[in-house]
């Protein structure tokens, strides 16, 4: 039977009415601070917590409820006659209802002014120790972490004056959940702040805290369970808000995150069109609607039924210019609000509004027993372009090649990009990815290109082992290549160059994708 209820939020969502609906039912409350002059302001009767302490808030509020009054009260174990006496002895109350959420640490890291000393003051001591302790003993307290849940509660009590033990249960482990996920993004920043050198990147002990937002209907096939993790306050790709369309799957979201990756590889204006996470189309322009049809262009069979990113509002024309064939699809940081109207007519099609991501730069993967993390690969700012070929690449030509660079970047391991200048930009005419040897990639690439292979840049995302990549491409008629070097082969692979008067810039860097 619920009597007594201490209430201390940081967010007050649904506060007034949650405590509303307590006090209706009989049950006494007690707060701290902020809390309880929300309360007073809304005319709910409250008894401040430093008259259950006899001890006013100190050290700035750092201390408010860490005393034995309130955590006694939560500990004490209802069936065991011991802690009640202990009780009775020491004129302690039982709280059997907590409503705590803690400083928003993630919400202030977040912020680009934020200073150490002030993220250090958004950490919450008193709050975790509260949710630790009720949800220890949820047998006979209930813990409210989230204001999703006070609802439910309620209608228990109303129903049947007490919260089920089922209830109970669940909500305790999700006050673990959540005090373990504050924990791991405080630890994390701090890693960050004060680690010295690989240490901060990489910590001896990797916390990954993240929320369940979904269960989906099943994993890459019917008979696989999955769910979507999110990591909140970070934005990206699994914070993005859906605006239309049927659920998402987990094969939908490992489409989602090759085409979101690879628009993020430009600056300019940019489209790429994603197939069973392999991108078949990626081209930059002025105009979004031609970047479209460019995409489009370089791989039209593939296109179909597949995954578009763009890394600007899309406005009503490309809307259009989408529209006319089928998309699973379309990403974009906005909409505008004509061009959501007309997507929103295939009512299975899905709309995605990814905010910018403010998160951590290292990728974490997952592997039987354990997990694999890395840096996350990026372009670089000013790509490397070292002539080796008798000929040097024309001033187009450098431009295009520094868009395939770019484009490979995204493409999965055996990556060949073929590539080439349009009016307003540049755009990929064949993509050749995730072949066992890199001259079949070629191939790949040569054949999706067909005609365009003529005169078209190639790049290659790591370096040519042996000349008959390089022989296969320009046969094709590439006319330049761009590719990291590295090969004990360099020279008779520059020779094949050389060969047919194409022009060769080695990066020095690669960007395997796997």
């Amino acid at each position: 039977m619920i009597q007594r209820a201490l209430l201390s939020v940081s967010d007050k969502t649904g506060l007034i009415e949650l405590a509303r609906g307590l006090a209706e039912l009989g049950i006494e409350l007690i707060s701290t601070g902020g809390t309880a002059r929300a309360l007073k302001e809304a005319g709910i009767p409250v008894t401040p917590i430093e008259l259950v302490t006899s001890t006013p808030e100190m050290l700035g509020g750092r201390v408010k409820t860490l005393h034995p009054m309130v955590h006694a009260g939560l500990l004490a174990r209802r069936h065991v006659a011991a802690d009640e006496a202990d009780l009775a002895k020491q004129g302690i109350a039982k709280i059997d209802l907590i409503a705590v959420n803690l400083y928003p640490f993630e919400e202030s890291i977040a912020q680009p002014d934020i200073t150490l000393s002030d993220a250090i003051e958004q950490i919450d001591i008193g709050g975790v120790a509260l949710l630790r302790a009720g949800a220890k003993n949820y047998i006979d307290v209930t813990v409210l972490s989230d204001p999703a849940d006070y609802e439910a509660v309620l209608r228990q009590l109303r129903e049947g004056g007490e919260v089920n033990d089922t209830t109970r249960a669940a909500l305790a482990v999700k006050a673990f959940q959540s005090t373990a996920r504050y924990d791991a993004a405080i630890s994390g920043y701090l890693s960050e702040m004060l680690g010295e050198g690989e240490s901060a990147l990489f910590p001896n002990r990797l916390t990954l805290g993240a929320t369940k937002a979904e269960e989906m209907r099943y994993g890459e096939n019917p008979h696989q369970r999955a769910a979507l993790y999110q990591v909140p306050d970070v934005g990206g790709l699994g914070n993005a808000e859906q605006l239309h369309g049927k659920e998402m799957s987990y094969t939908n979201w490992l489409d989602a995150e090759g085409a979101w990756g690879a628009v993020q590889m430009f600056h300019t204006p940019a489209i790429v069109i994603v197939k069973h996470a392999s991108p078949c189309g990626i081209a930059t322009n002025n105009s979004l609607v031609q970047a479209w049809q460019d995409a489009l262009a370089s791989d039209p069979v593939s296109a179909f039924g597949g995954v578009v990113a763009v890394n600007r509002p899309v406005d009503l024309a490309t809307a259009q210019a989408i529209d006319t064939i089928f998309t699973e699809i379309i990403l974009a940081p906005a909409f505008e609000q004509e061009a959501l109207t007309l997507l929103e007519e295939k009512k299975n099609r899905r709309l995605l509004r990814v905010p910018l991501y403010t998160g951590s730069p290292v990728e974490v993967r997952s592997i039987p027993g354990g997990f694999i993390a890395q840096e996350q690969d990026e372009p670089e700012e000013e790509i490397k372009m070292e002539v080796v070929s008798r000929r040097a690449p024309s001033q187009d030509e450098q431009g295009t090649l520094a868009f395939a660079w770019r484009a490979a970047i995204a493409v999965k391991s055996n990556a060949i990009v073929l590539a080439r200048a349009v009016e307003g930009g540049f755009t990929t005419v064949g993509i050749g990815s995730g072949q066992p040897n890199r001259v079949d990639s070629v191939g790949l690439a040569v054949q999706k290109a067909g005609e365009k292979a003529r005169g078209a840049v190639l790049a290659s995302d790591a370096f040519f082992p042996f000349p008959d990549g390089v022989e296969r491409a320009v046969a094709a008629g590439v006319s330049a290549i761009i590719q990291p070097g590295g090969s004990i082969r360099d020279d008779a692979v520059i020779e094949a160059a050389d060969a047919h008067e194409a022009a060769m810039v080695l990066t020095g860097v690669r960007h395997f994708r796997h």
